[in-house]
């Protein structure tokens, strides 16, 4: 019955370390929308923290993936289509 408590207390402690933890990072990314820093690398990382122990934190992990490396292959895409008009000229 004791371990069972104690079971229950470690949970407990963990989902609550990693979610301040997690806010804290996601939050510092948010103000970095505002402020001079790399918010495009503390809003990801933050919400990788909290989607260890909430699954709302995996679905906005996932979106901001996909809206992140949407971007990126349509900048590839645009630096492919410049670079195939220089050499073809």
């Amino acid at each position: 019955m004791i371990m069972r408590y104690a079971h229950m207390t470690y949970k407990t402690s963990r989902r609550i370390v990693v979610a301040i933890v997690g806010a804290t990072v996601l939050l510092i990314g948010v103000v970095m929308i505002i402020t001079p820093g790399p918010a495009i690398v503390f809003i990801p990382l933050g919400l990788a923290i909290l989607s260890i122990e909430f699954a709302w934190a995996r679905y906005w992990l996932k979106h901001v993936r996909q809206r992140i490396s949407g971007r990126n292959s349509d900048d590839l895409g645009t630096r492919a289509e410049a670079h195939r008009e220089r050499v073809n000229r």
